[in-house]
């Protein structure tokens, strides 16, 4: 299966994900050049490296592959109309980049689409932060 899979490891070149409001994603993290922005409790913006190690980029690969990101729609945005005025909710890019081609989603926290695509882009995005945090944390 791994084998004839839309995306292949073998292939994979970097994992790219920014995450926040729409009008200041400033959270970003990107696997091949390590870079790591991310925005602290108080408010500050704190500008590091991180390394997964390809053992965690691997992981990562084949839990999007289990919960079906490649199938999830690119445009996962609520519209404004569908929104609460002045509610902010948070959006999340995730883009898994390979020789040939990409898969980037981008997804609201509040979408109302298909609850299965829904969860498969979430789950995909959780795994990601959970990820980065433990590396963080090492």
């Amino acid at each position: 299966m791994i084998k004839n899979a839309p995306f292949r490891f073998t292939d994979f070149e970097s994992l790219e994900l920014t995450y926040g409001f729409p009008d200041s994603m400033l959270n970003y993290y990107n696997s091949k050049t390590h870079q790591y922005n991310y925005l602290t409790k108080e408010g500050q913006l704190v500008k590091d490296t991180l390394t997964l190690k390809k053992d965690e980029l691997l992981y990562l690969h084949r839990k999007a592959q289990e919960f079906g990101f490649w199938n999830v729609d690119n445009d996962m945005i609520t519209p404004e109309e569908g929104r609460k005025q002045g509610q902010r909710v948070a959006r999340y890019k995730l883009t898994f980049t390979y020789k040939e081609k990409s898969k980037t989603v981008t997804m609201d926290a509040d979408y109302p689409g298909n609850p299965k695509m829904v969860e498969a882009a979430r789950t995909t995005v959780d795994e990601v932060l959970r990820m980065l945090a433990s590396a963080k944390a090492k």
